[in-house]
C-alpha cells in the first residue's frame, strides 16, 4: 500500500472514530434509571398483578419496573429467592412465550459472545435477543444496561465479550432497521428511551408483536 493510500484510510478512520464519539455525546445524560423511567412515564405501577425477570441478576433481582412478581436467571440457581438457572450463552430461557411485562439485563450484555462454535456457528447474542423477545409479552419493555464504546469500562474487564455502541440496539434490534435480521434475529423492538449513565448506554425498548 503506498503512502498516499496509507493517509486516505488513516483519514477515513479518524473520520469513522469522530463520528461514533459524536453519537455518543448526542445521547442524552441520565440522571438515574429510575429518572429516565419516570420521564417516560414508565416506572408506575400497573393497575393489575405485573411479572418482571432479571438476567444475569447476580443473587438481588432488580425491579425497576415495580413488577408485582420479581424473577431472576442467572448461572447461580436460588429457588428460594425465585432465581433460575441458565447459561443463555448455549441455552434458552426456561420460559413459555410471552410471559413477562417486562425483561431487563444490568451489566451483562457484554458478557454474552456475538460468535461461538459448538461446533456449528451460532450467534450467541442474537440468539440471546431472541430469547428476550420470545418472553416478553407484545408491548411489554426490556431495559438493558450496558458498558459501550469509547468508555474504558466496556474494554477493561478480560470478560466482556461483547462490545457494544449507542446504535447496537437501535439499528440491529429495532422495528426499523433490523440489521439483525441476516444474522437470525426473529423479533423487532420498538426504542422507547435510549440515554447515557456514565459510561453505560440505558436502552428501554417494547415488543412488538411482528417484525
Amino acid at each position: 500500500m503506498g503512502l498516499l493510500a496509507k493517509l486516505q484510510q488513516a483519514r477515513r478512520l479518524v473520520t469513522l472514530l469522530a463520528d461514533m464519539h459524536r453519537g455518543v455525546k448526542d445521547l442524552p445524560e441520565v440522571r438515574s434509571i429510575d429518572h429516565l423511567l419516570a420521564q417516560h412515564r414508565l416506572n408506575g405501577e400497573a393497575a393489575g398483578p405485573t411479572r418482571t425477570l432479571d438476567i444475569g441478576c447476580g443473587p438481588d433481582p432488580k425491579n425497576p419496573f415495580r413488577a408485582s412478581e420479581v424473577h431472576g436467571l442467572d448461572i447461580r440457581e436460588d429457588l428460594g429467592r425465585n432465581i433460575r438457572y441458565a447459561d443463555l450463552t448455549i441455552g434458552g430461557a426456561p420460559y413459555p412465550d410471552g410471559h413477562f411485562d417486562y425483561v431487563t439485563a444490568f451489566e451483562f450484555l457484554e458478557h454474552v459472545p456475538r460468535v461461538i462454535y459448538l461446533p456449528e456457528r451460532r450467534f450467541a447474542f442474537v440468539e440471546l435477543m431472541n430469547e428476550v423477545w420470545r418472553i416478553t409479552k407484545p408491548d411489554g419493555l426490556f431495559l438493558s444496561s450496558t458498558p459501550i464504546y469509547p468508555f474504558s469500562p466496556a474494554f477493561r474487564d478480560p470478560t466482556h465479550v461483547n462490545l457494544m455502541t449507542h446504535e447496537t440496539m437501535s439499528i440491529y434490534f429495532d422495528n426499523r432497521h433490523r440489521g439483525a435480521a441476516m444474522y437470525g434475529f426473529r423479533g423487532a423492538f420498538d426504542i422507547v428511551a435510549q440515554g447515557r449513565l456514565g459510561s453505560n448506554l440505558v436502552c428501554v425498548m417494547r415488543k412488538l408483536s411482528r417484525p
